[in-house]
């Protein structure tokens, strides 16, 4: 993988980042992305 598809596919698993909630159908991460992040966590 090139360097830009690495760092792609890391920021889509960073709930930190906008591109986690742009892959996840949403426009940007939320206000409240820690407690909205934790729950899809179990």
């Amino acid at each position: 993988m090139s360097k830009h598809n690495d760092d792609n596919h890391s920021n889509q698993l960073n709930p930190n980042n906008d591109a986690y909630w742009q892959s996840r159908g949403e426009d940007e991460r939320p206000d409240d992305w820690e407690e909205t992040a934790d729950q899809g966590e179990d």
